[in-house]
């Protein structure tokens, strides 16, 4: 892992898939907090991009008996410690570790999430959409691609 400086983990699928969802901010954190990873972006593809509106992930939660198995198998993380939603856990990954949650505006557009590339209205405020070029960009620059 000390050669990864750049890992993007793509997120194609939607609510359908929740185990998707669940393992992509798992490993998200586990990139950050264990692998010490410079630069994690999670992106919300062409079939993902559903995610990005505006209550989705809260929907998924996290029981006690989930955190409690997530927990036991990280070294000084208590189940206590683990938010209730996969919302509340991607605001702790982007805020607190920094990793890159984004989605691309095409599809958004596409998907009726938003009006025009710019449009965030009905997004979650810690997604960032991303036109083509970027989106381009953080395919081509990253060092490993995990695809959920």
């Amino acid at each position: 892992m000390k050669n990864i400086q750049n890992l993007l983990i793509i997120v194609n699928s939607g609510i359908d898939k929740p185990y998707n969802q669940y393992a992509s901010y798992v490993v998200a954190f586990m990139s950050k907090y264990i692998a010490k990873i410079e630069n994690v972006t999670l992106y919300y593809g062409p079939y993902g991009v559903n995610m990005s509106k505006k209550g989705m992930l809260a929907s998924l939660k996290l029981t006690d008996d989930l955190k409690e198995l997530i927990a036991s198998q990280l070294d000084g993380v208590a189940k206590d410690a683990l938010p209730d939603n996969l919302e509340l856990m991607a605001r702790f990954v982007k805020d607190k570790l920094g990793i890159n949650i984004v989605s691309c505006a095409t599809f958004n557009v596409i998907d009726g999430i938003s009006q025009n590339l710019e449009d965030t209205s009905q997004m979650e405020d810690f997604i960032m959409p991303v036109k083509l070029p970027l989106a381009a960009q953080a395919l081509i620059g990253a060092d490993k691609i995990l695809y959920f």
